[in-house]
């Protein structure tokens, strides 16, 4: 069987007939292929009849080649009905591959968020698709105390690792879509529910520490710690976050470093040593110049929430004051961080962010609750994410002081009173016109009825009011409730007052002397009669 032409390129030579080549005589020398005309002569057995004119199929193909294609008003070619059906397969494989990649990323992402929450969150793996509302104090705020310890810090060893060297409290409003942070001061000097080793009083970093009986058991430690932070800022805190150093470190590192702008009162910026055996003393963990954006990763951002006045260093006088609010920066910009576009774009950056949480973190939050704190880690940021200082110029609430020898932090008003801390809270985080105002209400007992005025001093001061005294009302005629309003403004006070009372504010003297910066005055008549009966 005699074979088939060789192909080149997948394409097969027409044959054109058959050729007979004059084998060379014995002893002749073989043609050389320099040229085409070095070939042998060929004789043709049946020579090749030569072809005339051309056939119908191979002017219309010429034709077509040459025709004008058609163009739309735009002068683009227009497509054939084909054309159109081809690419629309096309774009529909294409958007179904790329759907089916991005579900598989969301899978692994969900599965691998899942996996995580269940070692740091409470609750059920399958709760994850459920999206529950965050539990809420009667002012309708969610109250998260987060505090840190450093026990997993020097290989575990760390001599005092259960001492919570930063407490904070972030208070949300899932409804409002805003929150504030509020540092507890480390050295708040408090009155401890349990004796322990450091006595019967100590600063409220031993609260923990104290509660759980160093570190053994974490939920009565923390469990000890929100009652005494909650009994200072007087709040209701539902919800815990506890964190070591090295959450902090790989979370940082987990969505490429963040940025921190650098304040302080010194010109030459921040320098603390106390960091810089962590790279032999052969350099600065931190050294920043004053107004720079510092870019740090994971161990500097650490080591810059950790400094404090150190010896040899500078630009700190304020001590843990000025600590508390660059721990606050680190939050700040972390969160920012998270949230922007080119993390949550990038896989890698994600998981490496929900391995950060899940290993290191522990809370009292649900699985249930966390896509929630997702909804509202995305939407509460910039100035819906303000800072709450207690040492702001002009408002300070507490100072500085010495107890047993000890330099401690206490509130102005006096050791163990922090009515004024309270207040000043709750000005701060309670958008409410009232509480914002902060017009002082002084509340006397007209009704005859002992310790009616201290009852509805307590109720308004539930509501947002700033209440100053209570006393007893002169004798007289006050129907069921009058009020005196002392000076102009403070609208939203007035207007609240008129609403809970059902009566008009009366301008004039009250009936008694009030001091300068009393702006109103409440006086129970008949009304405790009522409610007494209630």
């Amino acid at each position: 069987m005699s074979k088939s032409p060789s192909s080149i390129d997948g394409f097969v030579p027409r044959n054109r007939g058959t050729a007979v080549v004059k084998q060379p005589s014995q002893g002749q020398q073989q043609p050389t292929r320099k040229s085409r005309t070095q070939r042998p002569a060929a004789s043709i057995a049946q020579p090749q009849r030569p072809r005339v004119g051309v056939n119908r199929s191979e002017i219309d193909d010429s034709l077509k080649e040459i025709d004008e294609p058609e163009r739309d008003v735009k002068g683009r070619v227009k497509k054939t009905p084909e054309q159109k059906a081809r690419r629309k397969k096309i774009i529909k494989r294409v958007l179904i591959a790329l759907l089916i990649i991005v579900v598989a990323i969301g899978g692994y992402v969900g599965i691998k968020a899942a996996i995580a929450g269940s070692k740091a969150f409470r609750g059920n793996i399958f709760d994850f698709v459920q999206k529950a509302p965050l539990k809420m104090d009667e002012n309708g705020r969610s109250n998260v105390l987060i505090v840190g310890t450093s026990e997993d810090s020097e290989g575990g060893t760390h001599p005092g690792g259960n001492l919570t060297d930063s407490i904070m409290v972030l208070s949300l409003d899932q409804n409002k879509k805003n929150a504030y942070m509020i540092s507890m001061p480390r050295d708040m000097w408090v009155k401890l529910d349990e004796p322990c080793d450091v006595g019967y009083e100590s600063k409220i970093n031993a609260v923990y520490m104290c509660g759980s009986e160093d570190g053994q058991d974490e939920a009565a430690g923390v469990k000890a710690l929100q009652n005494k932070v909650g009994e200072v800022f007087g709040l209701d805190l539902q919800y815990y976050v506890h964190v070591n150093n090295t959450v902090v470190k790989d979370a940082v590192d987990a969505v490429g470093g963040v940025s921190v702008k650098v304040e302080s009162e010194d010109p030459r910026g921040i320098y603390d040593p106390n960091f810089d055996w962590q790279c032999n003393h052969q350099c600065h963990m931190v050294d920043y110049k004053n107004g720079e954006v510092a870019q740090m990763d994971g161990e500097h951002a650490l080591a810059f929430a950790r400094a404090r006045n150190a010896a040899g260093g500078y630009g700190l006088p304020n001590g843990n004051f000025d600590r508390e609010k660059n721990q606050q920066k680190v939050m700040r910009a972390l969160q920012e961080k998270a949230i922007s576009a080119g993390t949550l774009t990038n896989i890698g950056k994600v998981t490496s962010l929900i391995d950060a949480f899940g290993n290191n973190l522990r809370t009292n939050f649900e699985i249930k609750e966390i896509r929630t704190l997702a909804d509202l880690g995305q939407v509460i940021n910039g100035d819906k994410l303000q800072s709450v200082s207690l040492t702001k110029e002009g408002e300070m609430v507490v100072t500085t002081g010495n107890v047993s020898g000890q330099s401690v932090v206490r509130p102005i008003d006096g050791i163990y009173d922090y009515s004024g801390i309270q207040q000043y809270i709750k000005k701060q985080i309670n958008s409410d016109a009232v509480t914002k105002e902060a017009a002082e209400v002084v509340v006397l007992n007209g009704s005859g009825i002992a310790g009616a005025a201290q009852i509805e001093a307590d109720k308004l001061g539930d509501k947002g009011f700033m209440v100053g005294a209570t006393d007893n009302a002169p004798a007289g005629e006050y129907g069921k409730v009058k009020i005196y309003q002392i000076g102009n403004g403070n609208s939203a006070t007035k207007a609240r007052l008129e609403k809970i009372y059902g009566v008009k504010v009366t301008a004039g003297d009250p009936p008694v002397l009030v001091g300068e910066t009393t702006k109103f005055v409440v006086v129970v008549g008949t009304i405790a009669n009522s409610r007494a009966a209630q």
